[in-house]
C-alpha cells in the first residue's frame, strides 16, 4: 500500500512512517493540512492516516476539502479526543474510520487493510433510496417533500443503511455505526432503534422499506419501499 501520514508531531509521524515501511508499505508524511491537500491531489494514495489536530487547519477541514476536490482515497482519522460528536463529525465530512490515541499499531494496520479492501468509492453528497433522502452535511432527512425528525442515533443508523442500500447489515454492523465501542454485545438496542426508524420513515407513509432479514440483520430497500 502507498499511505500518506498527516501528522504534525515529528516523533509520531516518524514512528508511523517507519512502522509502515517495515511492513513493506510506501509511506509519505505531511505535517500540515495544506501539504496534505496538494500531496493527496497529486498522488493516488491507497489510504490516508489523518490526525485531527494540525497547526494550520484541523483534520475535519482537510477531509472535507479532499472530498470536495473528489479525492476519494480512504481516510483513517487519528485523534486524542474520543467524544462521539467528534466521530460523527469526522464521518460526516467523509472519513472512513476513526482511531483514538493511544492505539495499537497492529489495530491501525488491520483498519488500513480493511479500508483498502473496500476501495475508494465515490461518496454522493446526498444519500437516497427512492424518495427517502439524508444529507450528511445538514442532517436533513426527508421523504419527498416531507421532512422527518430523527434523533442523532437514528440518523447514524439510517446513514449506515443508506450507504449500503440493498445490502444486508448485521446487528453488529449497525452497533458499530451508531455506538462504536459504547455498546454491550448482548444488547437489543439495534432492534429498538430499528423499530423507532420504522415508525418515522415508513409507517406514516404506508411503506415498508426497512426489512428484517431472518438470521442476517436488516436491509433498506434500494427503491425506498415504493
Amino acid at each position: 500500500m502507498r499511505i500518506l501520514v498527516v501528522e504534525d508531531e515529528p516523533k509520531m509521524a516518524d514512528l508511523l512512517q517507519r512502522g509502515l515501511r517495515a511492513q513493506g508499505h510506501v509511506a509519505d508524511t505531511a505535517a500540515t493540512g495544506e501539504d496534505a491537500l496538494w500531496m493527496a491531489e497529486a498522488t493516488a494514495y491507497d489510504a490516508l492516516i489523518l490526525d485531527v489536530m494540525l497547526p494550520d487547519m484541523d483534520g475535519f477541514a482537510v477531509c472535507d476539502e479532499l472530498r470536495q476536490a473528489e479525492v476519494w482515497s480512504p481516510v483513517l482519522m487519528l485523534t486524542a479526543r474520543d467524544a462521539i460528536e467528534d466521530r460523527v463529525r469526522g464521518l460526516d465530512v467523509g472519513a472512513d474510520d476513526y482511531l483514538t490515541k493511544p492505539f495499537s499499531f497492529d489495530e491501525l494496520l488491520a483498519r488500513l487493510r480493511a479500508l483498502v479492501r473496500r476501495g475508494a468509492a465515490e461518496r454522493p453528497a446526498v444519500l437516497s433510496a427512492g424518495d427517502l433522502t439524508l444529507d450528511p452535511a445538514t442532517r436533513r432527512v426527508s421523504r419527498g417533500d416531507v421532512e422527518i425528525e430523527l434523533s442523532a442515533k437514528e440518523q447514524l443508523l439510517l446513514e449506515a443503511l443508506l450507504r449500503h442500500a440493498g445490502q444486508v447489515m448485521s446487528s453488529f454492523d449497525l452497533l458499530e455505526a451508531g455506538w462504536g465501542e459504547e455498546y454491550e454485545n448482548r444488547s437489543n438496542v439495534v432492534a429498538v432503534y430499528v423499530s423507532y426508524l420504522r415508525q418515522k420513515i415508513d409507517r406514516p407513509f404506508g411503506l415498508k422499506s426497512l426489512e428484517t432479514v431472518r438470521g442476517g440483520g436488516y436491509r433498506l430497500r434500494e427503491d425506498g419501499g415504493r
